[in-house]
C-alpha cells in the first residue's frame, strides 16, 4: 500500500486515482501509523515552499517520513514535494526543508532566459544522466509535464534527469531510497503512470 501524505497540500485524489489506474493501492492519509504500515510513501506538495514545510512540520508527518525513510522505505516526493527533501530553500527568503538530500531551491528567474515565461508550464522530455529503476519503463526524451517558478541546484549527486528550458533543469533526483520528481507523473499520461508503476513494483 501507498502512502500520500496529507499535509494539507497537494494534488492529493488525481494522485490516488493515478495509483488505482495502475491498479495500486493508495490511500490519502494524515495518520501516523498508517503512513508506518504503508509499504512506500508519496511527498505531493503544490504551492510555497514555507507553508508547506510549516504545514508539514505543524502535523509532526515531518519526523514521520524522516523515520520511515531512516528504515530504508522508498519516498517519493512530487514537484513542490521533491523540493521539499532538500536542506533549504530560497523562495521568498530562507527556509528549512527535510534534509534528505543534499541541494538547495532557488529561483529560476536568475537563472533562465527572462524572455521565457515563468513559471515554466507544459510539456518537456526527460534527459536521463544515469540509469534508475524510475525510468526502466520510459524511454529517453519521453515528455513530462512540468508547473514549477524554482529549481533544484547543488544536487549534483543525486540528479537522475534533467530537463531543458533554456537550460538544463533538474528534473528527477534519487539517493537510496528517497526519490523526487519535480514534474507531475499524475499529469503526464503513460509516462507518468509508468513511472508511477516502477515505484510500486520496486522491491527491496
Amino acid at each position: 500500500m501507498i502512502a500520500i501524505v496529507d499535509y494539507g497540500v497537494g494534488n492529493l485524489f488525481s494522485l490516488r486515482s493515478s495509483f488505482r489506474k495502475i491498479g495500486a493501492e493508495a490511500v490519502v492519509t494524515g495518520d501516523k501509523s498508517v503512513i508506518e504500515n504503508a509499504d512506500k510513501i508519496l511527498l505531493p506538495g503544490v504551492g510555497a515552499f514555507a507553508d508547506a514545510a510549516e504545514k508539514l512540520r505543524r502535523s509532526g508527518l515531518d519526523e514521520v517520513v524522516k523515520a520511515e525513510v531512516k528504515k530504508g522505505k522508498y519516498m517519493l516526493g512530487i514537484c513542490l514535494g521533491m523540493q521539499l527533501l532538500f536542506e533549504k530553500s530560497y523562495e521568498y527568503g530562507e527556509h528549512e526543508g527535510l534534509g534528505l538530500l543534499k541541494g538547495k531551491v532557488v529561483p529560476m528567474k536568475d537563472y533562465i532566459d527572462p524572455a521565457l515565461k515563468i513559471p515554466h508550464i507544459g510539456w518537456n522530455g526527460l534527459q536521463f544522466t544515469r540509469p534508475h529503476f524510475l525510468f526502466e519503463r520510459v524511454k529517453n526524451g519521453d515528455y513530462a509535464y512540468f508547473v514549477h517558478s524554482f529549481h533544484a541546484v547543488d544536487c549534483e549527486e543525486c540528479v537522475i534527469a534533467q530537463t531543458e528550458y533554456d537550460k538544463l533543469l533538474t528534473a528527477s533526483v534519487a539517493k537510496d531510497n528517497v526519490l523526487g520528481c519535480q514534474f507531475h507523473p499524475e499529469k503526464s499520461g503513460d509516462v507518468g503512470l509508468n513511472i508511477l508503476r516502477a515505484f510500486v513494483e520496486k522491491k527491496d
